[in-house]
């Protein structure tokens, strides 16, 4: 048995390897009760070292968030949003998707789409897609994010032998004035090139991702991109500076240009 400081300590430990968790993973891996782990987080978040959201936990700080975990940040606003985006795939389509987690919500609303092709660097996506019958083509490579996020060069060259109608992809975080950012660069290229390589292009972002505070390697802004889907409202000047850009905000179930 661990005394309360003990196990606040263990959590910031395990904070630090993960920079998010649920608390589910928390009562788990500590074996603790829900009740047990609240009280420690709530602590926690009193002292100022963690910020709670909706099921999990973060540090201040934020860390390089595992994709396990990532399913659970924002999980209600990425799958509205995801749902939008796959409104936007027509039957005939050839289309990339990255191994976002925003992204991956749309692999169970396109099964009903007729002819379509995706090509992706999501292993899990490709596994789920290809079980209905869907047409896909996994750009390979190296696993860079476990269990099965693919990048590097090999990733790159395939996808650069490649056209599509559409692109849709997501990134770590963006600014509200509209810079598109990661904490690392290993999508960067791979982004790029499918942007480049694609008709239409489409940025999803939920609102926690807004202004989020880390180490930032930028893509770059709103002007590279046909489409933002959000739930969030960007403001007027920023419609105003990418006015070839249209936004298609949830928040108010429109889009304006």
């Amino acid at each position: 048995m661990l005394y309360q400081k003990e196990r606040m300590e263990k959590i910031l430990s395990i904070l630090k390897t993960h920079g998010y968790v649920t608390v589910k993973y928390l009562t788990e891996e500590l074996h603790y009760s829900t009740a047990t782990i609240n009280r420690d987080l709530n602590l926690l978040e009193q002292m100022n070292e963690i910020t709670r959201s909706y099921g999990g936990v973060e540090l201040k700080t934020p860390q390089t968030v595992p994709v396990m975990f990532r399913y659970e940040q924002g999980k209600p606003s990425k799958k509205r949003i995801a749902k939008r985006a796959a409104e936007i795939v027509e039957d005939g389509d050839t289309i990339f998707m990255d191994a976002s987690t925003t992204v991956q919500y749309m692999g169970e609303h396109l099964l009903e789409k007729k002819n379509i092709t995706v090509l992706t660097n999501n292993t899990a996506l490709s596994a789920f897609l290809s079980e209905y019958g869907i047409d896909v083509i996994v750009l390979g490579g190296r696993i860079m994010e476990p269990p099965y996020m693919l990048a590097g060069p090999d990733t790159v060259e395939t996808a650069s032998h490649y056209k599509a109608d559409k692109c849709f992809f997501s990134t770590a975080f963006v600014t509200h004035d509209g810079e598109m950012a990661y904490t690392g660069d290993i999508f960067f290229t791979m982004h790029k090139t499918m942007m480049r390589n694609s008709q239409k292009i489409f940025y999803l972002v939920d609102h926690e991702k807004i202004d989020r505070k880390g180490a930032k390697v930028v893509l770059g802004d709103f002007s590279l991109v046909d489409c933002v889907i959000s739930d969030y409202q960007f403001s007027a000047e920023t419609h105003t500076c990418f006015s070839n850009t249209e936004f298609i905000c949830l928040t108010h179930n429109s889009s304006a240009k």
